[in-house]
């Protein structure tokens, strides 16, 4: 029997998408080099300099999250450059990866997933090979839903030569994260996390500090050469033929988030995931993540839950769609994310959902326990805001 339900993605990217951004993404298609588009391009520089919190020209690529990631390496570093890389779950990982292709040298501080680099680790090292050229690291890692100590570690780093660079793909609008406040010299995002557009476009900002490593790096780069993008900017241009419909998307959204307010928004993010964390809590389950981030509520899975069972079912008989594990976590934990076009009531439903599927699948649970305490935190959240 196939059930009529709506889809209702919880996935920690591709997240759900506002219709009015659907809709200014369905707009006819505009000439890239048109002075009308120009002035579109204008508006969005200015309006991601708001999110990303800084004075410093943002730059965006049509890619995932993981051009931007390869434009940062190919951008400050040369062969041979030791970078201290934190791998504590598949996106550290991925850090790694990309030092290797490009003949860096990587020092690891190996994480266990699921817990947070503490910043004297990082000192540590600093210590022992005070000519690092920079710090690699996640803000959030979205395998595992932790939040790293940014803000500490990028004190420590801005006593040195070197930069710190920061995946903030599933952080950036998310929670605080003020790139010149803090003295971050490198940000990342990508658009279908936190900024609630479709996968496709992904973007870079770099600090002065930054700025001098890249005049002097020496790796090749073509389509991610941020000097090309520099000199287009100033023609108020791109280098290259940018993806239109998604810069339409992302002008609205943009506009979106200004009106809202960045504190607003992170106030949101924070409530939706304190009433998940505390519903999952009330479930008698445990929070995997350490040190949890706004972004994500990351779950550990009771002994003998058939977890794909239950999340294949969650999805093709209600359009309930949670994301599981990677790598060794898979089958271990589940994933729901808070990104995107996300209400109160959204959270509602995934709590619903994964109360039946705990109980369909073999781990008995009184329903309404955890939908009863989200509930009433966003109560006392409505309370205090709107009356």
């Amino acid at each position: 029997m196939k059930f009529l339900n709506k889809k209702y993605l919880f996935t920690p990217g591709p997240v759900s998408v506002a219709p009015e951004v659907l809709l200014s993404m369905a707009q006819p298609i505009t000439h890239h080099r048109l002075p009308e588009f120009s002035e579109i391009l204008k508006e969005i520089r200015e309006n991601l300099k708001y999110l990303f919190q800084t004075q410093k020209e943002v730059y965006f690529f049509a890619s995932s999250g993981t051009g931007a990631m390869e434009s940062a390496i190919v951008n400050i570093f040369s062969p041979g450059d030791k970078v201290i890389v934190i791998v504590g779950g598949k996106f550290g990982q991925r850090w790694l990866e990309l030092s290797k292709t490009f003949g860096l040298d990587p020092i690891v501080i190996d994480i266990p997933w699921g817990r947070a680099v503490k910043p004297e680790e990082v000192e540590k090292v600093f210590k022992k090979t005070p000519d690092v050229k920079g710090v690699l690291i996640q803000a959030c890692e979205t395998s595992t839903g932790v939040k790293h100590p940014v803000k500490e570690i990028a004190e420590i780093v801005k006593e040195t030569e070197a930069v710190i660079v920061v995946d903030a793909i599933s952080a950036l609008g998310v929670y605080e994260l003020p790139m010149d406040k803090w003295g971050l010299d490198v940000v990342i995002t990508g658009s279908q996390k936190a900024l609630s557009l479709p996968p496709g476009l992904s973007f870079i900002a770099f600090s002065d500090k930054a700025q001098t490593l890249a005049e002097k790096s020496k790796l090749p780069k073509y389509y991610f050469n941020l000097q090309k993008e520099k000199k287009a900017y100033a023609k108020d241009t791109t280098a290259f033929t940018p993806a239109v419909s998604l810069l339409f998307g992302l002008r609205k959204m943009l506009k979106r988030i200004k009106e809202i307010g960045l504190e607003k928004l992170f106030k949101h993010y924070q409530i939706l995931s304190l009433a998940c964390r505390k519903a999952v809590s009330a479930l008698n389950l445990e929070i995997f993540s350490e040190v949890p981030s706004e972004s994500l509520t990351v779950i550990k899975v009771p002994e003998g839950l058939n977890t794909n069972e239950l999340l294949k079912f969650l999805r093709n008989k209600l359009g309930i769609v949670f994301a599981g594990g990677q790598e060794h976590l898979k089958g271990k934990i589940i994933r729901i994310a808070h990104m995107g076009d996300q209400s109160f009531f959204d959270l509602l439903i995934a709590i619903s959902a994964l109360e039946m599927g705990l109980n369909l699948f073999g781990y008995p649970i009184t329903y309404g326990i955890g939908v009863k305490v989200a509930e009433e935190i966003l109560f006392d959240y409505i309370k205090k805001e709107y009356l």
